[in-house]
């Protein structure tokens, strides 16, 4: 007689939400934590490089959080992989017509918008962590200071552009994550629907407008 393979908590349907939204939690406090990090360049290149050498000196502790970090997006880039194939598999031939008057345009961006984040945030690692993506004639990055480098690179039209965009993406990406996650706590009620999208919505637009507000900045001369 065969032993029945036991069904883990993450081999279901739900499991894997589960797993999605606690990851998904972690990742959204990073980007909360590191946009009001980044944000102290408008306090000045003291302030951001006291900011950055304050963070280095944590060592291990700096590492540790890297790694719960980079372990949180690795298992939630694999739930949303997986349930999105699940899905496709369960529904194999499309719908002739698709309606989508409940879905929002974040919703219907996440996949798209997952993977164009997922490559923003290569070049952003390249661009201020790893250095070796070159932003402009006579570009040089500094590993000491961190105010000069975001000048550096966001004075260079392009570069801009490039994170203003990934911040529209980010912010509908958050917008969706948190209504997802409240829906996943149960605040799918009626009585707490709007609520809960109003609160995620203003969560999303919040940190996108902080993360552009930077680089805007820096073209406008505001930062200098």
């Amino acid at each position: 007689m065969s032993m029945a393979k036991a069904i883990t908590l993450s081999d279901t349907t739900i499991g894997k939400k589960v797993v999605m939204a606690v990851t998904g939690l972690v990742l959204y406090g990073f980007v909360v934590a590191h946009m009001l990090g980044n944000l102290q360049v408008f306090m000045g290149p003291e302030q951001l490089n006291g900011y950055a050498k304050k963070l280095h000196d944590l060592g291990p502790v700096l590492y540790a959080a890297r790694a719960v970090v980079l372990v949180s997006l690795v298992l939630h880039v694999v739930m949303v992989v997986q349930l999105l194939s699940r899905t496709a598999a369960a529904r194999p031939i499309g719908y002739r017509l698709k309606k989508n008057q409940t879905t929002t345009y974040a919703a219907l961006t996440m996949k798209f918008g997952g993977l164009a984040l997922m490559l923003f945030i290569v070049y952003h690692l390249a661009h201020f962590t790893f250095p070796g993506v070159s932003m402009a004639a006579g570009y040089k990055h500094s590993a000491t200071d961190v105010y000069a480098n975001v000048v550096s690179g966001f004075k260079v039209p392009w570069v801009t552009a490039i994170y203003v965009v990934a911040q529209l993406f980010l912010g509908m990406h958050l917008y969706h994550g948190a209504f997802s996650l409240f829906q996943t706590l149960g605040l799918s009620h009626p009585r707490y629907v709007e609520k809960a999208r109003f609160v995620a919505q203003t969560l999303g637009i919040a940190v996108a407008a902080a993360n552009i507000a930077m680089p805007v900045a820096v073209v406008a001369g505001i930062v200098k």
